[in-house]
Order: C-alpha cells, then structure tokens, then sequence
C-alpha cells in the first residue's frame, strides 16, 4: 500500500516520513510490509489511508504542479483527504485527527458492537423501508450507511437488526446481500460516544474555509466554513454518507473528470454506476500516476 509511489516519487515518501515522525512508530513500514491484520485494525487502517491519499495528492502536484482541482469529495475517512487538498486542514492536524477517530471508534465498537451489510439491486427509500422493518422486529439499532451508487447501498446496526434484515432483502427485492466483515456499526448512531468525544477534539484543532468546495458526506453539499466543517466530521460518525448525491451534486455544478486518490479504485467504479458520462481515473499506484502525467489531464 503505497510502496511504489513512495520508491518512485520524492514526495510520497517524505509524505510517509512525516507520519511516521507525527505518530512515533514506522505507520510506512505497516503500509508497504504489513501485517495485515495490524494494518485492518482501524486504529491503523485510518491513518494509514489518510497518508496515502495525501502521499498520492502530493507526488501528483510536484509531477503536474499546474493541475488545479475545481472541487472535492471524500467518502467517509477520505473527506479527511479532501479537506486537506482543499487546504482547509494541515496534514499533521489531519492526521492526528484520523488516528483518535480510530482510536474512538474502536473503543465504542467494543462497547457497543455492531456489523454492517451490503445489498445489491435496491435504492436508498427501499433500503430505508427494510431497515424500518428489521428493527421493529428486534427493537435494535438499523440504518443506511452509505448509499454509495444505485443499486448499491450499506446499511449499519446491531448483530440481530443485521441479520433481520438480511433475512427480509430478498423479498424486498434485492440481488444479494453481503455481511461486511467489520466489527463496528460505521455511520449509525452506535457511533454516538465516538462522536461526542471525537467533537472535542475537532474544537481543538484549527480548520480554515476550504480554497474549493468540498462536498460532505451528510449533507451532499458544499462545505465553506470551518465551522460547518467542525459540524460535518462529527455528524458524519453517526450519518449516512450520501455519496450517490454528492456526486450527483458536483457533476451538476460543471465536474466531468473525477480522480481519485488513494490505494484502490472503489469510488472510480461508483462513478461508472452514478453517471456514466463522467470520466474517472484512479490514481492508485506509481503506473497510474505516470499515465496521469502522461496524458497531462487536468
């Protein structure tokens, strides 16, 4: 995760050098070596990602320095990355930020554990219906999570509204419906003490009017106040991330090109289901970079 960029371009590694000196211990060495199951831990996962996309960010703009992004969007930690690129967050503020949210999501998964699934073939108010029906056989905690293109949505709560409602998808008329392997109840109001707590560490740090619209999560609109942002980051752990609007949202105000920073290229097939006339490129690994520069897109 991330190795080659780091071993092709300056910028990425002294990306990577700067987190492992902020956090104290080698968050590089997980990225590029492992082991895994350390790196999946989303006291780790969350950091690491962070740092990748922001290495990818900046190994792009010393490669294509004229290249100038007219909005962003992250989905769910990405937003992180986003406010970062967007300069309303310092890098070693944000990352600081993403290593207590993994820190604090973890600590209330275990308090309050949870799963998430995801189901294929319905849109968000059919998704909204069964998640109504599920708990009111359990009494539990169900909601959407992410409604992340149409036809693809994830859905978050207790062991027993899960299960409900994997139980009730296919009468609801889903294709398929998929357990996620994970622990915690991301984006649902199990997230609560998280978020509570997370909300003070967002009053201590210093955000600035994004240089850009960034398109948040719960909203699907544009943030351009540090407070609305302070707001947005802690709402997000316990809110929906409307990704499918978002989208929607900045290819309406003028967005054709999408690029997306980081390990893999999940948003980059989203984007195929949101709107098919956009184009999306992944930027991923130290090849896709240089096809980016040699294409001079942007």
């Amino acid at each position: 995760m991330g190795k080659d960029l780091a071993d092709a371009y300056p910028a990425a590694r002294e990306t990577f050098e700067q987190a492992d000196d902020l956090l104290g211990f080698k968050l590089s060495s997980l990225c590029f070596d492992g082991p895994e199951d350390d790196l999946n831990d989303t006291l780790n996962t969350q950091p690491a990602l962070y740092a990748c996309g922001i290495a990818t960010l900046r190994a792009l703009q010393a490669e294509l320095p004229q290249a100038a992004a007219a909005f962003a969007a992250g989905h769910s930690l990405g937003e992180f990355t986003a406010l970062t690129a967007a300069g309303a967050l310092a890098f070693e503020d944000g990352l600081r930020l993403v290593r207590e949210r993994g820190r604090l999501m973890k600590e209330a998964g275990e308090q309050y554990p949870g799963a998430m699934a995801a189901l294929l073939g319905l849109d968000a108010e059919p998704v909204r219906e069964l998640c109504a029906r599920a708990q009111a056989q359990t009494g539990g905690v169900l909601v959407l999570a992410n409604d992340n293109c149409p036809g693809q949505i994830v859905i978050s709560g207790d062991d027993a509204s899960i299960e409900a409602a994997l139980a009730l998808a296919k009468d609801a008329g889903a294709k398929k419906a998929v357990k996620l392997a994970v622990s915690i109840a991301s984006h649902s109001p199990l997230m609560e003490s998280a978020a509570a707590a997370f909300r003070e560490a967002l009053d201590a740090t210093t955000f600035h009017a994004p240089a850009l619209p960034i398109y948040a999560n719960v909203t699907a609109a544009p943030l351009t106040s540090a407070d609305q942002i302070r707001d947005e980051l802690a709402l997000q752990l316990t809110h929906s991330v409307r990704w499918t609007e978002s989208v929607q949202a900045m290819v309406a105000a003028g967005a054709q090109w999408f690029i997306e920073l980081g390990p893999k290229d999940v948003l980059t097939a989203l984007l195929k289901r949101i709107d098919r006339s956009c184009t999306g490129i992944a930027v991923n690994a130290a090849p896709a970079l240089q096809a980016l520069v040699n294409s001079q897109v942007g």
